[in-house]
């Protein structure tokens, strides 16, 4: 399939730029898609939630009060969990959430994402593109000009640019990161993914290479 090349200032380039069939024309796979959602944002949990337990309050060693006598229940620490500065019961230890998934299943998911995203008419294709200037203002017309302002935006670049990466990641809704960096779970967050037409050549190499993360 080919889609159209626009300038920076929203018109055509006069350009089309042929998208391969095997990485943006797949059937979607949604349980691959799925997967790969819920396996990247379980590895974004820290897993560092910790209480301390009735053994490791600080405290209760002396026992309240004596065992018999007092007509109350018998009490061996102020450090219960039944008490007011108690340990807790159960409570959360320090634990690693992340998911692995095969790259097989990986690549599949990307595929799918990006497959989707034709589908839906929600992906652009743009020139190659740098600012002269780390301006915030230069990229909003950038995109004011695309008409996506105000859209919830992926730019997936070529390489790494900090000027771009700078101008933009102040604007709100708008994310940009490298295309052999961007994950099932980020094609997917957004209304528009802008690609820049040194972009899809990344991703066409990420998928060639066998032995790359996808």
């Amino acid at each position: 399939m080919k889609l159209d090349i626009l300038k920076i200032d929203g018109s055509a380039s006069g350009d089309q730029l042929e998208l391969s069939d095997d990485i943006f024309g797949v059937e979607p796979n949604d349980h691959a898609i799925y997967l790969a959602v819920k396996s990247y944002l379980a590895n974004q949990r820290q897993g560092t939630s910790k209480t301390k337990e009735r053994g490791e309050v600080r405290g209760g060693g002396k026992k309240p009060w004596k065992q018999k006598g007092r007509g109350g229940a018998r009490a061996g620490t102020s450090r219960s969990p039944l008490w007011v500065g108690g340990g807790t019961i159960f409570g959360p230890r320090p634990r690693d959430y992340r998911q692995e998934l095969t790259k097989k299943m990986k690549r599949l998911a990307r595929k799918s994402a990006l497959s989707y995203k034709v589908k839906d008419n929600q992906i652009m294709i743009v020139e190659d593109f740098v600012l002269d200037k780390l301006k915030t203002k230069d990229f909003s017309k950038i995109l004011s000009d695309l008409k996506i302002a105000g859209k919830k935006v992926l730019v997936l670049t070529g390489s790494y640019n900090e000027i771009i990466y700078k101008a933009g990641r102040n604007i709100p809704k708008v994310n940009i990161l490298e295309a052999a960096n961007a994950s099932t779970y980020d094609i997917l967050n957004n209304q528009i993914l802008v690609l820049q037409k040194s972009a899809v050549d990344s991703i066409n190499k990420t998928f060639e290479n066998t032995r790359g993360v996808a």
